[in-house]
């Protein structure tokens, strides 16, 4: 088969309670995150892989497919976002099911669309990478970094201290926003990045990291602004 998005949407938040379900902008969160997936064009299947039944029954209400409920082992705060897909995959191959491309959508990404879906899934394929993301610049340059211990500020990266902002290599971070893979390969590695991964690059203004009630305030008016 061809292509699968998994949305991991576990239901015991710590920051925000309930945050994978709580609305914004007037809807669930993860409705977002399962409409950039089916509006994209691009899956054989939809899912949502989550521990609790509630989610369960708005991602289906929404047109995911919850074909079974994730295990308690990585249902905690340890699990990463590979041990979650490295499951679902394991299931889905049990089942006589192989996908040769992975999505992984985060639920609380409101910002994803099909576009940025699409441009990545290409870049994937054509340039035959292992994994593509979003990424963002850094608005500062990370080279004249500063850190600070017992009150006395000091430069990281002290052959910086004298250059010029505009002249430093700009730096990239993860958007946080979803993350294309090839099965074998990611599998294969046990890791998303790797030395073949490739990146989409995106505005500020495309994405929003949401940890706490500050940051989803402020992704409610970035996105009102974006759209």
């Amino acid at each position: 088969m061809g292509n699968i998005c998994i949305i991991p949407a576990r239901g015991g938040s710590k920051r925000i309670p309930r945050k994978n379900i709580k609305e914004f902008l007037g809807k669930p969160i993860i409705t977002y995150s399962i409409k950039a997936a089916l509006d994209s064009g691009l899956f054989d299947e939809v899912m949502v892989s989550t521990d609790d039944l509630e989610i369960a029954d708005i991602a289906k209400k929404f047109g995911a497919n919850v074909p079974f409920m994730r295990s308690t082992k990585n249902s905690d705060d340890f699990a990463t976002t590979f041990d979650v897909i490295e499951e679902v995959i394991k299931v889905y191959k049990s089942q006589g099911k192989v996908f040769e491309n992975i999505c992984c959508i985060y639920s609380c990404a409101p910002f994803v669309n099909a576009k940025t879906l699409n441009l990545a899934h290409e870049k994937l394929i054509n340039e035959k990478f292992d994994s593509v993301f979003p990424i963002i610049a850094y608005s500062f340059p990370i080279q004249r970094a500063l850190s600070e211990f017992e009150g006395k500020i000091e430069m990281i990266y002290k052959e910086n201290l004298n250059s010029r902002s505009q002249d430093l290599e700009e730096r990239f971070h993860d958007a946080g926003q979803f993350y294309w893979c090839n099965t074998i390969e990611v599998l294969k590695r046990k890791k998303i990045l790797t030395r073949n991964s490739g990146g989409i690059i995106i505005s500020e203004l495309e994405a929003q990291d949401i940890d706490s009630e500050t940051d989803w305030k402020l992704a409610e008016l970035k996105y009102k602004l974006f759209k």
